[in-house]
């Protein structure tokens, strides 16, 4: 089955650190190309699975065919309610359900949504969250619900000094600090106990095509949104399929339609 394309890459700013050989940067001149977008939202990145809900399904990051993994059995569940007023609308977001690199003290729910898809349109900022609260889902956590980059001297000369000085600017601190921070929902490093937060996420807050033609990106790459993400971030592996644990939530009630047998309770 392929009912739908999976979502789309996202690429790394120039600054972002947990990179690997396999992922790819945004092209020179990307930062100046976003000061001219009038609104930008800032959210979290969190440490979890891409989950797809649509009305052919739950499919994780690859669409060829509908998820069978066990830590999807809450959402496809979930699914099974939803299903006959979801339309056209493909709702992308984190699935929280099995513990990857970084734990949460603050979880609230097992799916955190950060974007909406109609008819191969990313749906805007605000529409994701009239989405998510039609439908009981929390959004990702918003840093910054509405800002822009400065457009003095454009385009910029250094665009890595003046993200940095941007995001310190938004955040009240180096944004390496910020991925050594809890972040907004409490994270940390289960092996260490250190803080943690995955990165961060900048996108338009207006809707938008996978290529909008704001910048020379390959097909399946977003050019309107970017990552930055902390050193030392874990991929799923081979033995983390093999030996995975079910997260926590802090608040069983607050998003109480996932059953409480998923993690023993009646």
């Amino acid at each position: 089955m392929n009912a739908s394309k999976k979502y789309a890459r996202s690429l790394h700013a120039r600054i972002s650190l947990g990179t690997t050989s396999d992922d790819r940067f945004m092209p020179k001149g990307y930062l100046s190309a976003f000061a001219t977008l009038p609104e930008l939202v800032v959210t979290e990145k969190l440490d979890g699975q891409n989950n797809c809900l649509s009305k052919h399904g739950v499919f994780a990051r690859s669409h060829a065919a509908l998820s069978q993994l066990p830590w999807d059995r809450p959402l496809q569940e979930r699914w099974q309610r939803i299903k006959g007023d979801l339309g056209d609308l493909e709702l992308f977001g984190e699935n929280m359900f099995g513990l990857h690199s970084i734990g949460y003290r603050g979880l609230e729910s097992y799916f955190y949504l950060f974007a909406v898809r109609e008819r191969g349109r990313w749906l805007s900022w605000e529409e994701v969250e009239l989405t998510a609260a039609m439908f009981d889902f929390p959004t990702v956590p918003v840093i910054v619900g509405s800002t822009r980059l400065p457009e003095q001297k454009l385009p910029y000369a250094d665009e890595d000094q003046v993200l940095s000085t941007w995001l310190q600017a938004i955040l009240g601190m180096d944004w390496r600090q910020y991925v050594q921070s809890p972040g907004a929902l409490q994270g940390y490093d289960p092996a260490t106990g250190a803080d943690a937060c995955e990165g961060l996420v900048i996108r338009n807050a207006a809707s938008f095509e996978t290529n909008s033609g704001l910048l020379p990106v390959a097909w399946n790459e977003f050019d309107s949104l970017f990552k930055l993400v902390r050193k030392g971030h874990v991929q799923t592996d081979e033995h983390w399929t093999r030996n995975w644990k079910a997260a926590q939530l802090c608040d069983y009630e607050r998003y109480h339609w996932y059953g409480y047998h998923y993690l023993g309770r009646a």
